[in-house]
């Protein structure tokens, strides 16, 4: 098949969110964890994280079109932290859960039976049962005119990681830290490595 620009407008819109969602392959899944000045916690689900670079240590990930459900970036901006958490296969269904267009001042970490955690000096929560997380300080937003989406940027301040993970060359082992992967919009995946390979020369 060919799918021209005419017959993908043409789809029905959910069949064209999960035609387009499938295309770019398998994505990152993690839980963004903000919480509000009035101590309100917030989880929500993202496949849209990016690295955007080592020194310093930065990642990004995108936002759609805020809703009156939306409460990630306001708590963003407001508290200047958030945290990003794995999906691990024990729970990738409150993961998917936490998808849900809860009202503002309502927990997904309550509503889907995960637990807050906290470090000092770090006021977005954890997800306990994470195995691998990070903090992240607010760096900047991109409002992004084509569709009404934000491009979020942070960087990368606290990394709460197993040791046995980190190998010497200072690799992250994420297939044996239990790291889900997603495509489309509710496919959830986990991996299996072909080899690493050295760094690639002329």
């Amino acid at each position: 098949m060919i799918y021209t620009k005419n017959a993908i407008d043409a789809f029905e819109r959910r069949y064209r969110a999960n035609f387009i969602n499938s295309l770019g392959g398998f994505k990152s899944l993690v839980l963004i964890g903000t919480k509000n000045s009035d101590g309100s916690e917030n989880l929500a689900t993202f496949s849209s994280l990016f690295h955007l670079g080592a020194d310093p240590a930065l990642c990004g990930f995108i936002l759609r079109p805020a809703t009156t459900f939306s409460s990630t970036l306001d708590n963003i901006i407001e508290q200047q932290y958030y945290t990003i958490n794995h999906v691990s296969p024990a729970f990738v269904k409150q993961a998917h859960q936490c998808s849900a267009k809860y009202p503002k001042g309502v927990s997904e970490f309550e509503q889907v039976g995960l637990s807050p955690e906290y470090l000092e000096n770090i006021p977005a929560p954890f997800v306990r049962e994470s195995t691998l997380k990070f903090a992240c300080k607010f760096v900047q937003q991109t409002a992004i005119e084509l569709n009404g989406t934000t491009l979020v940027i942070g960087q990368i301040t606290t990394v709460l990681v197993p040791e046995t993970f980190v190998k010497e060359d200072g690799y992250i082992d994420i297939e044996e830290a239990g790291t889900v992967t997603s495509s489309g919009l509710d496919s959830y995946h986990t991996t299996n490595r072909i080899e690493r390979l050295p760094y690639a020369k002329p």
